[in-house]
C-alpha cells in the first residue's frame, strides 16, 4: 500500500540570531488532514520555526518541504501561493479598515493587480469582485463575523480580532495553517468556539499546526504533538505520550506530570 508523503517536512531547521541559535537543527512532520500541536518552553524556537517556514525570515541551514516541494528560503508571498499560510498571536490587519474590507484585501487574484482591469473595470474584474465580496460573506458567517462586518478592525472585541485573523488567512485558499496562540488573550467561551471552528476547517480538508500554551487546549485539539526544546525536536506523539516524557516534563511541564497549564 502506497503511504503518502507528509504536506509539510522540516529537516534539520537553523537560524540564529546575533550568534545565539534560535533554531538549532528542528525536524519534524506534520500529516495532510490532522490537527498538530507545537508546544515547548519560551525560548524554544516555535514562533521563529513559524516565521522561518513561512518565508519571513530565511533559514542559515535545513531544508522545509511542503507538498513534496522544497519551499526553503521563499518569500512570504510566495509560500502562501502555494498555500501554506500563517496566523500571528497579536492580531494584525489595517485597524481603520472595516472587517470586510480587511477580508476582501486578503483575496487571492485581486482586480486591482492587473492595470487593465482596475482602469477599465473589464466583465472578468467585476466578476472576481463579486466572487470575492461573495467568499468574505461567507467566511464571516462561517466565524460569527457578519454581525460587525461595517465594523471597523479597531473597533471589534479582542476575541472578534483572532477570528478575524483566521479569516483573513482562510481568504487566501489554503491547504495548511500555521496558527500562533489562537486562543491566548481570549476568555474561555470565545476559546470553546475557535477550538469549534479549528476542527470544522479540519474536517473540511484543511491541515493545521498550532503554537499554543494553554495545554487543556492542546490536548482538546491536537495529535500528535511536537515538542520543541532549545531550538531542536524534542519529541513527538500523542498528548498523553508526550505528557509521561520525561524529559518533557523537566523541559516544559514542570516537575507535575499532570499539569495541565503552561
Amino acid at each position: 500500500m502506497l503511504v503518502s508523503p507528509p504536506l509539510l517536512e522540516v529537516v534539520g531547521l537553523r537560524r540564529s540570531f546575533y550568534g545565539v541559535a534560535a533554531l538549532s537543527g528542528a525536524s519534524f512532520s506534520v500529516e495532510a488532514g490532522t490537527i498538530t500541536g507545537l508546544i515547548g518552553p519560551n525560548g524554544a524556537g516555535k514562533t521563529t520555526l513559524f516565521n522561518v517556514v513561512s518565508g519571513l525570515i530565511a533559514p542559515h541551514g535545513g531544508q522545509v518541504l511542503f507538498d513534496g516541494r522544497d519551499i526553503t528560503g521563499w518569500s512570504a508571498e510566495k509560500v502562501s501561493q502555494q498555500g501554506l499560510v500563517r496566523t500571528f498571536q497579536i492580531a494584525r490587519g489595517f485597524p481603520r479598515l472595516s472587517v470586510m474590507e480587511n477580508l476582501l484585501l486578503y483575496g487571492a487574484e485581486q482586480p486591482g493587480e492587473r492595470l487593465v482591469d482596475a482602469l477599465l473595470r473589464t466583465i472578468r474584474s467585476r466578476h472576481r469582485e463579486r466572487h470575492l465580496i461573495d467568499r468574505a460573506r461567507a467566511i464571516a458567517e462561517r466565524l460569527a463575523l457578519t454581525a460587525v462586518l461595517d465594523n471597523r478592525a479597531d473597533e471589534i472585541s479582542g476575541g472578534q480580532k483572532k477570528l478575524l485573523e483566521l479569516g483573513r488567512a482562510l481568504m487566501t485558499g489554503p491547504r495548511m495553517i500555521l496558527l500562533d496562540e489562537p486562543v491566548a488573550g481570549v476568555n474561555p467561551t470565545l476559546a470553546e468556539d475557535l477550538a469549534r471552528h479549528l476542527r470544522g476547517l479540519c474536517s473540511d480538508g484543511h491541515t493545521l499546526l498550532i503554537i499554543e500554551h494553554d495545554m487543556n487546549m492542546i490536548a482538546k485539539l491536537c495529535d500528535p504533538v511536537i515538542v520543541l526544546a532549545e531550538g531542536a525536536t524534542l519529541t513527538q506523539g500523542t498528548f498523553e505520550e508526550i505528557a509521561a516524557d520525561s524529559r518533557v516534563q523537566e523541559a516544559y511541564m514542570g516537575r507535575r506530570a499532570d499539569r495541565r497549564t503552561a
